[in-house]
């Protein structure tokens, strides 16, 4: 099981930088950050752009992969968020995994003025989305005209350090979105009930988590995939609660989770308050007696 820690991008870099140093000290195999112009319950608050974050966050550090859970089309075109990702990937000498969604409703679908779109509308823009970027970051030169995006003679260089293009993280909780996960992505990511903060018992949400794994496997045999070369992420702290209630609970967590299936678990890095509140010596906790990690 692959260890992950999502770190919010609320903090000005002298205290933010200490704390992706420390996920790295600790062990964790990747740190991640949410890719949004504003964010929910902290829209009133300092929030920061997540390329630059990761592009500090990759000059920092030495080891931890780093990416976005996840990016979405509600402000990122597919071209210009190919050449940020290549730029990343040189920085960071290959470790940048790029998450992806489908965007939800909310502030980011709103700020910019963008007319409201459909569930439909999300899914087919989230497709077209995904399939030019994959084409954006492998082919020599693109050209394409779509419903949502176009590009004429669009060519992405330097080629990716990581191959044959950086790694693609897709959420999916429905099976148009696991066919795409299935077609193009290296792992697939789950929250359990997506959009959903009811922080559930995780125990309590393995039913779901079972049949969301059982759905992506036929989406991948469905394609003509063994689903075993998909990695699969779970990240906790929404839907999915009680993890860092404790050292023990996080223990416990991981096992349940890599017994259904699940190769990376993610969690938020505690915060005072709320959303995410927690205690921060769980996290380190957990490492020193798991991870081999520790504070020096």
């Amino acid at each position: 099981m692959r260890q992950g820690v999502l770190l919010l991008p609320e903090h000005r870099w002298a205290v933010a930088r200490e704390r992706w140093l420390l996920a790295e000290e600790l062990g964790y195999d990747h740190a991640w950050t949410y890719d949004h112009l504003m964010w929910r319950w902290l829209s009133e608050g300092p929030w920061f752009s997540a390329v630059p974050t990761l592009a500090a966050a990759a000059e920092a550090t030495s080891r931890i992969g780093l990416g976005t859970l996840v990016a979405s089309p509600n402000f990122r075109h597919p071209l210009d968020f190919a050449k940020e990702l290549v730029s990343l990937d040189d920085v960071s000498g290959g470790r940048i995994v790029c998450g992806v969604g489908a965007g939800a409703e909310g502030f980011d679908s709103r700020l910019r003025g963008d007319r409201e779109i459909s569930r439909r509308e999300r899914g087919a823009r989230f497709e077209e989305f995904v399939g030019l970027l994959d084409r954006l970051l492998l082919e020599e030169r693109t050209t394409f005209r779509g419903d949502w995006y176009a590009v004429q003679d669009a060519v992405v260089r330097p080629e990716c350090l990581a191959r044959p293009r950086v790694p693609l993280a897709v959420a999916a909780a429905g099976p148009r979105g696991m066919a795409l996960t299935a077609r193009y992505a290296e792992v697939w990511v789950t929250s359990g009930a997506p959009n959903l903060f009811d922080n559930e018992p995780y125990e309590q949400v393995v039913p779901l988590l079972k049949q969301q794994l059982a759905e992506v496997d036929r989406a991948c045999e469905a394609a003509g995939r063994d689903p075993a070369t998909l990695r699969r992420l779970l990240l906790s702290g929404g839907s999915v609660g009680g993890v860092l209630d404790s050292v023990e609970s996080y223990r416990d967590a991981s096992g349940v989770f890599a017994d259904l299936g699940f190769t990376d678990l993610v969690v938020h890095w505690p915060r005072p308050d709320f959303p995410f509140a927690g205690r921060e010596d769980v996290l380190t906790g957990f490492a020193a007696a798991e991870l081999g990690g520790g504070t020096g």
